[in-house]
């Protein structure tokens, strides 16, 4: 019984021995695996140090040699003074003080019409004639007795240069004679006015009247226009008043002629017009080949005010925000062109263009091809 339990003994000795080598055995190799595991892990992190430094300096170089990509291209314009005008526009008339109604001086019949329209006629030129045989008539019964008083005058003064006859006979002859002479001279006149003459020179424009017609001084007969002296009236703000005065440039425009003259104004009106707040200015011109005529539209361009000394900068660059109007400038800072936004104020504008007041600088560059594309601070690469 003894040897059995001795013998179970060391069989269970051996058992243990075996397992705990076992054990060991399987702590040792995994150790190995583990061990071998960290080693390959080593690697590939070490070669992905070194892909990620490649990729690093692959941008570090994109970086360098592209470092102008960042900046934005810009053209500039460095400020200096200038002349500046302003101008206004209105619309003017053409007119003619020469434009004219030719009216008989006496009541008749037109008996001929010696003009038709188109004519040229100068002043004094016989138009028409007017029926004067009453008048006629008249003034020769009035040189018969006038001829029978001259002879009676002559007569009585002989005898009373004689000493013959009394003065009052003398007298009553004189006072006949020379009251038939005013008489004559009357008629005469009345028969001058029965002839239709014009009043200056010019193309008859119109006749109105036909022959056979009754005429008279309150029936138009004719319309006679001269074109070569004319004028252009136009009305102009009072607001303007202080700007516009005469001896003054001034631009006509003819849009339907497609011409430009320059002209100046002859008189400014000592009035303002109650109702529309304007005054009236008047510009007189010649009118060479008769191309302008009365009543045709005018533009006049009127200049109000002038800077010798501008700061003047396109309209287009001026933006605004809650805080005012500004532009981009740019600026030199360590080598480098940066745009900086600059608030100014602003006065007339003319044609695009515009009157800095105050926050420009004779000297600055301003940003005027890219400023769309800049904000405070943007990097520059300026255009030559």
């Amino acid at each position: 019984m003894m040897i059995y339990r001795e013998t179970m003994a060391k069989n269970i000795i051996r058992i243990v021995v075996v397992s705990i080598i076992l054990v060991l055995h399987g702590c040792g190799a995994r150790v190995a695996d583990e061990e071998q595991d960290k080693r390959n892990q080593l690697a590939e992190y070490r070669a992905q140090v070194d892909e990620l430094r490649q990729k690093i300096a692959q941008l570090e170089y994109e970086l360098d040699n592209n470092s102008d990509r960042s900046r934005v291209n810009v053209g500039l314009n460095e400020l200096s003074e200038t002349v500046f005008e302003h101008f206004i526009e209105v619309m003017g008339r053409v007119q003619s003080d020469r434009n004219l109604i030719v009216r008989p001086e006496a009541a008749g019949n037109i008996v001929d019409i010696l003009v038709k329209e188109g004519d040229y006629v100068r002043k004094g030129d016989i138009m028409a004639r007017l029926n004067t045989d009453a008048l006629d008539r008249s003034i020769q019964e009035m040189e018969v007795n006038l001829d029978l008083a001259n002879t009676m005058y002559e007569r009585q003064a002989k005898l009373w240069n004689q000493n013959i006859g009394s003065e009052v006979q003398y007298l009553q002859a004189k006072s006949n004679k020379e009251s038939l002479e005013r008489r004559l001279e009357g008629l005469q006149a009345q028969r001058a006015m029965a002839v239709v003459t014009s009043p200056v020179n010019g193309v008859v424009d119109e006749v109105i009247q036909k022959q056979g017609e009754m005429a008279g001084p309150s029936v138009p007969f004719a319309r006679v226009v001269n074109v070569e002296q004319l004028y252009v009236t136009a009305d102009v703000a009072e607001r303007h008043l202080t700007s516009v005065r005469s001896g003054d440039s001034v631009s006509v425009r003819f849009p339907v002629l497609g011409t430009t003259r320059t002209e100046t104004i002859n008189r400014t009106s000592s009035v303002i017009d109650p109702d529309s707040r304007t005054f009236r200015i008047r510009v007189e011109m010649d009118n060479p080949g008769n191309r302008i005529k009365p009543n045709l539209m005018a533009v006049l361009q009127l200049r109000t005010y002038r800077n010798s000394e501008a700061l003047v900068v396109p309209s287009i660059l001026i933006k605004q925000d809650f805080t005012g109007q500004f532009l981009f400038i740019a600026e030199e800072e360590n080598g480098n062109y940066v745009s900086r936004k600059r608030y100014i104020t602003t006065g007339l504008n003319h044609n695009n263009n515009t009157v800095v007041e105050s926050g420009l600088y004779p000297g600055d560059k301003v940003i005027t091809e890219g400023f769309a594309l800049v904000v405070d601070g943007t990097l520059l690469n300026v255009n030559n």
